[in-house]
C-alpha cells in the first residue's frame, strides 16, 4: 500500500555522494566529462519541488519530494542494480536524444489502484507485464513529469520532451547499450509520513554532450531577456490601478453628554480654512480649495506633496 505505515523508512539511497560520483580509475574510460556536476544537481533540486505537483493529486495527500545525490555509471551496472522485479522503463525524447524515465512496478500499479477508487494496494503476487491500463497509466506519468521537467531545464536550455512506449524489460530499449555511460537522478517520492518510493530519471552521458558549457557552470539561472510586451502590458495594468482619493473638509470635537443628546435636526458648526487636505489612501496628496464644477462640488488643488511617501 502507498502510505501503508513503516518503522523508520529509509529515504535516502545507500550510497553516498562521494562513492556516487568517485573519480574515474586508471585504464577506464571516463563516466563522467562534466565534472562535479553542481548544475545538474540543482536543476534536479528544482525538479524534486515539481514532482509535488505531479503525485499529490494523484496519492490524494500531501507529498514530500527530494532529489538524492547524482550517480554515474554504466547502463549494464545500473540494471543489475535495480530488483528483480516488475519496472516500467519509459523513453523520453529530449529533441533528438533520448532518457529515460524509470519507475518501480509496484508503484505504478498502487498509483493505478488509487487512480480507479481503491486503496492503493498493489497485487501480492506482482505480474511479469504490465497490463493495458498500467502501461497508459506510465504515459500518462509521463506526460505529467515532462511539465516540470520542461520548466526545471528553462533556465539551462529550451528543450522538448516527448513520451516513448514504455517496456517492461530493459533489454527491449533500442537506444541504449550496456556500455552506455549514464547519469542517475533519483527523486524520492514521501506520501505524508508513509515509506517513500524513487522515481529515476535517467540521462545518457551523450544525450547531455550539447549542453556540456551550461552543465559545467556553477549557476543555473540566468537572466531573462526583458520582454517589451510584457513590460508594456504591466505598466498598462498599473496605470488603470483605482486608488481613493479624499478630503476631510473638518473634524469637529463634541462633549460625549452632547453627542448622547443629539437629535435630528440639531446643527454641528464646522469650520475650515481655505485650503483643506486631500488624502490619498493615508497618503497625503496635497491642498486645495473647495468649490463647484459643472454643478457638482469639487476641490481644486492648490499645492502637491511629495509624492515619495506614495512611491515606497
Amino acid at each position: 500500500m502507498v502510505n501503508a505505515a513503516a518503522s523508520p523508512p529509509r529515504e535516502r539511497r545507500e550510497r553516498s555522494r562521494a562513492q556516487a560520483l568517485k573519480p574515474g580509475v586508471l585504464g577506464q574510460a571516463k563516466l563522467n566529462p562534466f565534472g562535479d556536476l553542481h548544475t545538474l544537481q540543482h536543476l534536479s533540486a528544482r525538479l524534486a519541488r515539481g514532482m509535488r505537483g505531479v503525485f499529490e493529486p494523484l496519492l490524494r495527500e500531501e507529498v514530500r519530494a527530494w532529489a538524492e545525490p547524482l550517480s554515474v555509471q554504466r547502463f549494464a551496472d545500473y540494471r543489475a542494480e535495480r530488483p528483480d522485479q516488475l519496472t516500467a522503463w519509459l523513453p523520453l525524447g529530449m529533441d533528438d536524444r533520448t532518457a529515460l524515465l524509470v519507475l518501480d512496478g509496484k508503484f505504478v500499479l498502487e498509483l493505478l489502484d488509487l487512480f480507479f477508487g481503491g486503496t492503493g494496494c498493489a497485487p501480492a503476487e506482482m505480474p511479469r507485464e504490465f497490463s493495458p491500463a498500467a502501461e497508459a497509466m506510465v504515459a500518462r506519468l509521463g506526460e505529467m513529469v515532462a511539465r516540470p521537467l520542461t520548466a526545471a531545464w528553462e533556465p539551462l536550455a529550451r528543450v522538448t520532451f516527448t513520451i516513448g512506449r514504455c517496456e517492461a524489460n530493459a533489454s527491449m530499449l533500442a537506444d541504449f547499450d550496456g556500455e552506455d555511460a549514464m547519469i542517475v537522478t533519483r527523486f524520492g517520492i514521501a506520501p505524508g509520513q508513509g515509506r517513500p518510493a524513487f522515481v529515476d530519471l535517467v540521462y545518457p552521458v551523450t544525450a547531455l554532450k550539447p549542453h556540456g558549457t551550461a552543465l559545467t557552470g556553477k549557476v543555473v539561472s540566468k537572466p531573462a531577456a526583458e520582454d517589451a510586451l510584457w513590460q508594456t502590458a504591466l505598466t498598462r495594468a498599473a496605470m488603470n490601478i483605482r486608488f481613493p482619493v479624499r478630503s476631510v473638509l473638518a473634524e469637529p470635537t463634541i462633549r460625549l453628554s452632547k453627542l448622547m443628546a443629539l437629535q435630528p435636526g440639531d446643527v454641528i458648526p464646522i469650520s475650515f480654512g481655505q485650503d483643506v487636505p486631500v488624502m490619498v489612501g493615508n497618503d497625503r496628496l496635497g491642498t486645495g480649495t473647495v468649490g463647484t464644477s459643472n454643478g457638482h462640488a469639487a476641490i481644486q488643488l492648490t499645492s502637491l506633496a511629495s509624492l515619495e511617501g506614495l512611491t515606497q
